[in-house]
């Protein structure tokens, strides 16, 4: 019998929705969107979610991480607070950007409370609490061991679970809908891996129009639920 190997089981760790560093509380635009009416059913909530997969995270975030998780293998930390540095300019709102530093620094706290020695080039201090949760994520992953193509399945699965938790409570979807999107992503997931392992440097980045409206004008809408 097959047994799984103790960096399998600590990517599951990482990408757990117990892991407290509140990603849940984050909607990435899609708040807004449900609240104009851009997405209004399962439909709309999978082209949203999925697509965003298939044409924007497999463009950047794919593509960063395979730099980054290289560039700690290497031990070559000047990378890392390059792709970092290239990573935030890329979020293309404030809510985007302070997430995504949220995330890193949440992440920061619940390694060193593991007894995980955090690099200086990430460290809180060092980076003026200006550190991609991508950047974390991929050190722990190469700390632990953790295949670079199944860590970053593992990285898209956890975005796009994020996401239709949003929308389950936000659209209202069923919860059978959310599983019906959840099951479209595995090859969406697949596809978008394959994608970013063949993206050149010069073609890194994304355009996400909506997106970017969206959580930007979140920022000011009147009653939600999820943070700014």
């Amino acid at each position: 019998m097959k047994e799984f190997s103790p960096s399998s089981i600590r990517l599951w760790q990482l990408i757990s929705p117990a892991l407290p560093i509140g990603a849940y509380a984050y909607s990435q635009g899609l708040e807004y969107a449900i609240d104009t009416g851009w997405v209004t059913d399962e439909k709309g909530t999978s082209d949203w979610v999925l697509g965003q997969i298939k044409n924007n995270l497999c463009m950047l975030d794919v593509p960063v991480f395979i730099k980054m998780y290289e560039a700690w293998q290497n031990d070559n930390f000047e990378s890392v607070t390059h792709w970092n540095q290239m990573l935030l300019a890329l979020r293309e709102s404030s809510e985007l950007r302070q997430e995504d530093t949220n995330l890193g620094n949440a992440l920061i706290k619940v390694l060193t409370g593991l007894d995980v020695k955090i690099p200086e080039c990430i460290s809180p201090e060092c980076m003026s609490n200006k550190t991609s949760f991508l950047s974390v994520f991929s050190f722990a992953c190469h700390y632990w061991s953790i295949d670079m193509r199944e860590a970053i399945h593992g990285y898209l699965w956890s975005w796009c679970e994020n996401q239709v938790a949003s929308a389950i409570k936000l659209v209202p979807l069923g919860q059978t809908s959310g599983q019906r999107i959840m099951s479209s992503a595995i090859e969406v997931i697949t596809l978008a891996v394959d994608k970013g392992l063949q993206c050149e440097d010069e073609d890194i980045g994304l355009l996400a129009p909506a997106m970017a409206i969206g959580s930007a004008l979140h920022e000011t809408q009147y009653s939600r639920l999820f943070r700014s």
